[in-house]
């Protein structure tokens, strides 16, 4: 999630990915750090079969640098569009 391009990043793991950006936009936790800093924005994800591979790499991100977070999003989202406004975002 990421409130701006070069932003704010948060890095996250979820079961239900739908349901989280849902919980990101709508500010279900008004005290959390996607909401201080507005981080409602979709930008990259990744999706697993496994729980624990989905850990594993979650903390593979959040423990590395910001520039590597970056390339990753520039990746596959050159432009810092909210993925999560792209119709085939919802289809699941």
């Amino acid at each position: 999630m990421f409130n701006k391009r070069n932003g704010t990043l948060y890095v996250g793991v979820t079961n239900d990915v739908v349901r989280r950006v849902h919980e990101h936009k709508t500010k279900v936790s008004p005290k959390s750090f996607t909401a201080k800093y507005g981080c409602n924005k979709l930008g990259y994800y990744e999706e697993f079969n496994y729980v624990n591979d989905a850990l594993e790499r979650e903390k593979k991100l959040k423990s590395g640098s910001r520039k590597n977070k970056i390339a990753l999003i520039e990746s596959i989202n050159p432009d810092w569009l909210d993925l999560s406004e792209q119709d085939m975002f919802w289809i699941r």
